[in-house]
This record gives C-alpha cells, sequence and structure tokens, in this order.
C-alpha cells in the first residue's frame, strides 16, 4: 500500500460525529489519537459527551452518547499518567474514510482540537513538516 504525504496539520472530517473541517496536529510524538472533549460523564454504563467547546467556531453544543467506550491510561509529554476514555469513530482525510480510535481529552488551551498520533499515522502516511492542509486543499478541489 502507497502512502500518502500529509503535512504537519490539517483539517479532517469525523463523519459519525457530524464534525467537518476540524483542525488536526500530526503528532508523531504521541502514540495515541486524541480530540478535545467536554462535560464528560459516565453513567450506568453510558458516556456522555460534547466535542469542542463554546470557544470554537465549530462547536454545535450537542451531546453524544457511546455505550461501547474503553478507558485507558495516557502518558502525557511531561510524564503525568491520565485516565481518559477512549472510543472509536472515523475519520476523513484525502477522500478517505477510516477507523480512529480517539481519547477524549480536554484540550480547550490548545492551538488544535485534534492530535493524530502514531497509532493511526503508521503504514497510512508519510510527514512532511514542509508542508500543511493538503488533504483539506484537495478536498476544495
Amino acid at each position: 500500500m502507497e502512502k500518502i504525504t500529509i503535512g504537519r496539520f490539517d483539517k479532517a472530517d469525523f463523519p459519525d460525529l457530524h464534525l467537518e473541517d476540524i483542525a488536526v496536529k500530526v503528532d508523531t510524538g504521541a502514540y495515541t489519537s486524541s480530540i478535545h472533549c467536554d462535560h464528560i460523564v459516565e453513567e450506568k454504563g453510558v458516556l456522555k459527551c460534547t466535542f469542542l467547546d463554546e470557544e470554537h467556531p465549530l462547536y454545535n453544543g450537542r451531546t453524544y452518547r457511546f455505550k461501547d467506550y474503553d478507558i485507558v491510561f495516557v502518558k502525557s509529554s511531561n510524564g503525568i499518567v491520565q485516565k481518559r476514555y477512549q472510543i472509536q469513530t472515523t475519520i476523513t482525510l484525502f477522500g478517505k474514510t477510516r477507523k480512529i480510535s480517539l481519547s477524549l481529552s480536554a484540550r480547550q488551551e490548545m492551538r488544535f482540537p485534534v492530535l493524530l498520533g502514531r497509532k493511526f499515522i503508521t503504514r497510512k502516511y508519510i510527514v512532511d513538516t514542509e508542508y500543511y492542509d493538503l488533504s483539506y486543499k484537495k478536498k476544495q478541489e
């Protein structure tokens, strides 16, 4: 399978979550991928959350519910281990929709609401930090 060149950041669609043109940062230093989430509540075997937050221009305020989710432990770049919820969903880049595991994380202080880690990009993409928005530009054509 031929690998696609992806830049250091891009915009992706998450069809199952009804989110389009969400800024993503390609992070080869991160193993897992994550998405900014707010109001995360687990009750009676159902995980509830909202994606993005009121400050984000694409925030829709919708509460999402997941019956199928996992609990994972993620070590941050500063060495602190955090318990996070993880969901399975889909992402569309370069016109192709693929499955992705996303840990739910409060990223309101970060420029990019989504990080794409090595687990997702390996065997699919080659990262060239000289470029950005390659998938988004292709979508616009």
